[in-house]
């Protein structure tokens, strides 16, 4: 029989929450969300509305209409909501912009600042967005070539036909509004002829590999397919701008509408051509293009980003320090002239002997304090792989680096709560090592404007070799607590989920020592997984009027986890304990 210290309750969890009451949680942790969600969709829907009802009811398109019908208002109203999604898809990844706001923002409330941390999930929600316009974009255009095709090709003598049949050429004093210049054009020629035709084309085509190689198998098994897949999205912003310039979308012009209005004239178009007639043959001209000027101002403003990072990435950088920790994990100290950092941020690293392209980010594992920067990287992928291989085969001279950064992220708001709980899953540990390391240097020279009270610190392992990245460290802070006499500061728990029974066995007979034999610390690790619900209720019940910032790095299960217990033990009263949930996002 093995008594195994396994992750066992210690407090029993509060009654099950009412439905009310877990909504009413849900909107103090995510009503600033919600709102800014639904300001977007409402304007998409208003844009969409708009659009369409002005191509659908406006007297300048009636003639349009009486060739393409519906299909008009419909290609038109998803035009304008994607030039609206595209003019917003690069502002997300200006990650020096968001650096800068979040800086500028100090002074804001938790909950502006935290929207900045969720720039990648609008990103992806402005690229769906996109993608639903684009559909309905490409499959009303493809209803409006079919008409156009058709009614040049008819010759009943119809409205439709007589407008098809309008001439191309100037010097005949026409003003066409069909682009199928005859009877005997196809579709597919004038789609892979005309410039919207070509671009849209292109566009689409892009926007398909951008898509496909964003989902989550490619990123984590292909990176490099999804790196290079996604700049693709030069051709669709380029496309974008110059779509609009053949002027295919025809209204009919001012100066016409004197002499042929709809209204009056369209059911008598067998007399236009009689100059005895009031009415004349109607003029068309088509709308200039609008895309650009959505998106000019973020293309702008990308540019200078990519230009400052260009920059940033050109200054030398000295490694001072290689290390090779067990479970494959590289570590690096660097400086850098000029490079200023704060705890949990991340930098993105080049290495061109490798890829000149490639940019991968990783979290910085030192504190502010320290005449360094680091950074610990696990082999994850042929990109990571490479890189340690590079590292284990230098003996003379290492490979050169080149950074990127820092960029801020939401551990910077850590030190804003008065209680933290600190989640780390495996690697995810890295942006709690800054901060922890952060915490020993203000001990050391005895910082008193520390707003941060509390600190509970999970540390979720598979493998035992795993806790031996940052033992030295947890040492450290277990001895400096003592002799400052804070030993309740910073509570720490380490679990390992991987584990076979003669290791069991072993920790069973050795259950009684002093210093936990996986790590040589203190606190004995835990075997399998932290019970979430007992440890907020416990949290809960120890800080029962304070606010708990709870921060995550690791996978979308564990966060979802997370996530419903902030909800399930925050209070409604905002004198009573809130817990605000936050994840790291690359």
């Amino acid at each position: 029989l093995y008594r195994i210290q396994i992750a066992e309750p210690v407090l029993l969890p509060r009654e099950a929450p009412t439905p009310l009451l877990t909504m009413g949680n849900w909107v103090i942790n995510h009503w600033f969300s919600a709102l800014f969600l639904a300001v977007w969709l409402g304007l998409n829907a208003f844009l969409f509305v708009d659009t369409f009802l002005k191509y659908e009811k406006a007297d300048k398109y009636y003639y349009t209409r009486e060739i393409l019908g519906l299909s008009l208002a419909c290609a038109r109203a998803s035009a304008i909501c994607l030039n609206f999604n595209s003019m917003l898809i690069l502002l997300p990844v200006c990650r020096n912009l968001l650096s800068f706001l979040r800086g500028t923002c100090s002074f804001c409330s938790r909950t502006l600042r935290k929207q900045l941390d969720h720039n990648l999930t609008f990103h992806k929600l402005v690229a769906y967005m996109i993608c639903l316009h684009t559909a309905i974009h490409i499959i009303a255009h493809l209803f409006n070539f079919h008409r156009y095709s058709r009614s040049r090709q008819a010759t009943d003598g119809s409205l439709a036909s007589i407008l098809s049949s309008l001439s191309h050429h100037e010097k005949e004093g026409g003003s066409w509004l069909n682009p199928f210049q005859s009877p005997n054009m196809t579709v597919e020629y004038v789609t892979f002829t005309s410039i919207a035709g070509l671009t849209g084309v292109i566009m689409t085509i892009a926007l398909i590999l951008m898509v496909t190689s964003a989902t989550k198998f490619i990123r984590r098994s292909y990176f490099e397919v999804f790196w290079y897949t996604h700049h693709l999205f030069i051709f669709y912003i380029v496309g974008l701008g110059i779509h609009g310039i053949g002027g295919i979308v025809r209204g009919q012009t001012e100066e016409s509408m004197n002499d042929n209005h709809p209204l009056n004239c369209s059911e008598s178009f067998e007399k236009w051509d009689d100059h005895d007639f009031h009415c004349r043959h109607p003029q068309f001209e088509g709308n200039p293009p609008e895309s650009w000027k959505w998106i000019l101002a973020p293309v702008i403003l990308y540019i200078f980003e990519r230009i400052l990072r260009f920059y940033r990435s050109q200054q030398k950088v000295v490694i001072t320090k290689v290390v090779m920790h067990p479970s494959k994990v590289l570590e690096l100290q660097m400086n850098k002239r000029g490079f200023s950092m704060e705890v949990g941020q991340y930098i993105f690293v080049n290495c061109p002997s490798i890829s000149l392209l490639e940019w991968h980010p990783f979290t910085l594992t030192s504190a502010p304090e320290e005449d360094f920067f680091s950074i610990h990287i696990r082999g994850a992928g042929d990109w990571t792989e490479n890189l340690i291989r590079a590292f284990e085969q230098q003996h003379s001279s290492f490979p050169r680096i080149e950074v990127d950064g820092p960029f801020g992220t939401v551990s910077e708001d850590v030190f804003q709560y008065e209680v933290a709980m600190l989640v780390g899953a495996g690697i995810g540990v890295t942006p709690y090592a800054s901060i922890l390391k952060s915490i020993w240097y203000k001990f050391q020279r005895a910082d008193h404007n520390l707003k941060t009270q509390k600190i509970y610190f999970y540390w979720i392992c598979r493998e035992t070799g795993a806790f031996s990245w940052f033992n030295d460290l947890l040492t450290s802070l277990e001895q400096e607590m003592e002799e400052l006499g804070k030993v309740g500061f910073l509570n720490y728990r380490l679990f390992l989920t991987g584990w076979d029974r003669n290791f069991a066995g072993h920790a069973t007979l050795n259950f009684d020592k002093a210093t936990d034999i996986v790590t040589g610390l203190k606190q004995k690790t835990s075997f399998g997984r932290p019970m979430w619900t007992n440890e907020f209720s416990a949290i809960a019940t120890s800080h029962p009027k304070s606010v708990v910032g709870v921060f995550l790095c690791g996978p979308r299960t564990l966060a979802k986890s997370l996530r419903k217990c902030c909800h399930q033990y925050s209070s409604l009263d905002p004198r009573k304990v809130q817990f605000y949930f936050n994840k790291e996002n690359f």
